[in-house]
């Protein structure tokens, strides 16, 4: 069975000032996703899931639509609200109004994939042999596979805004190349030529050629199942807190630690950008013309 792609979609983008999702950065306004999907294309995938917001459903879906892909790829949408896949008994909290985080926006696509699936951000720029990697990686499991997890590592010097802090998943992997474990950082940035991640007990060096995920995952269906379970544990944990984000690297992390999964750290000659702030635009859009003048993908993504 060919392995799915799940675009995590439905973030607003409120540093950016717009739907990222929706800005073309191509040649002729294709935006980041399409680039996603036409990786994911020759890549073999044979479904992609967007997990989008009802708010901006329609002019979503009438966006990036299975025609806009050729139909090369089946096309399925899912939503996330704040009110999703909350357990019984469990409401929204007066005053929370942030979305849950990028693990509660994977849960969405329970419904829709029961095969091994790569999960990626709808405003990452991953690159052609990154999406490859993830593909040939998934295609290779057994069937019933569970818990054979993998992820793409990026060195975070390659992953940073010249436009203000990001945030990454930072990892610890052992000598077979597994993750040990992953840690989300909210602030990192680069600060009088050294790369540091700032915390609420100060500011920590981090080397430039430490490992970190962009939220290029690859999952068989029982993380779904983990998913569901670990939410109650984690709603319990950040009561009271109106922030609070389930994060895919808290889960990972915490399977990793117990034994209930283990995770490959896959490499890729893949360079990671994309458009955390509005600034960031420009350098994107001739990273771009540059992948397509070095003939990695045509002037004309869809032949359109």
């Amino acid at each position: 069975m060919k392995p799915t792609l799940l675009v995590l979609a439905a973030g607003m983008g409120s540093r950016y000032g717009s739907l990222k999702q929706m800005d073309g950065i191509g040649p002729n306004k294709e935006a980041i996703i399409d680039y996603s999907i036409y990786d994911a294309i020759r890549a073999g995938f044979g479904k992609v899931v967007f997990v989008i917001r009802s708010s901006f459903g329609a002019e979503f879906k009438e966006v990036f639509s299975p025609e806009r892909f050729g139909h090369k790829i089946e096309v399925e949408y899912v939503f996330q609200e704040l009110d999703s896949a909350l357990p019984v008994g469990y409401t929204v909290p007066e005053g929370r109004e942030k979305p849950w985080g990028t693990n509660h926006a994977l849960m969405m696509g329970a419904a829709v994939i029961g095969e091994p699936f790569a999960v990626i951000n709808a405003d990452d720029f991953y690159g052609q042999d990154a999406i490859a990697q993830m593909g040939k990686y998934l295609a290779a499991l057994p069937d019933g596979s569970a818990g054979e997890y993998a992820m793409v590592g990026y060195e975070v010097s390659k992953t940073l805004s010249e436009n203000g802090t990001v945030s990454r998943g930072v990892c610890t992997i052992n000598k077979d190349g597994y993750l040990e474990s992953i840690v989300e950082r909210t602030k990192i940035e680069r600060r009088n030529g050294k790369i540091v991640y700032i915390e609420a007990d100060g500011v920590h060096p981090l080397a430039e050629d430490t490992p970190v995920s962009m939220n290029l995952f690859g999952f068989t269906p029982d993380y779904f199942r983990h998913s569901t379970e670990f939410f109650k544990q984690f709603l319990k944990d950040s009561e009271g807190n109106l922030k609070a984000e389930y994060f895919i690297p808290l889960l990972v992390n915490r399977l990793v630690e117990h034994g209930d999964a283990k995770l490959k750290v896959l490499h890729t000659t893949s360079d990671w950008f994309g458009v955390t702030y509005k600034e960031d635009r420009p350098g994107t859009v001739q990273k771009v013309l540059d992948l397509i003048q070095a003939g990695v993908y045509p002037q004309s993504l869809w032949g359109k």
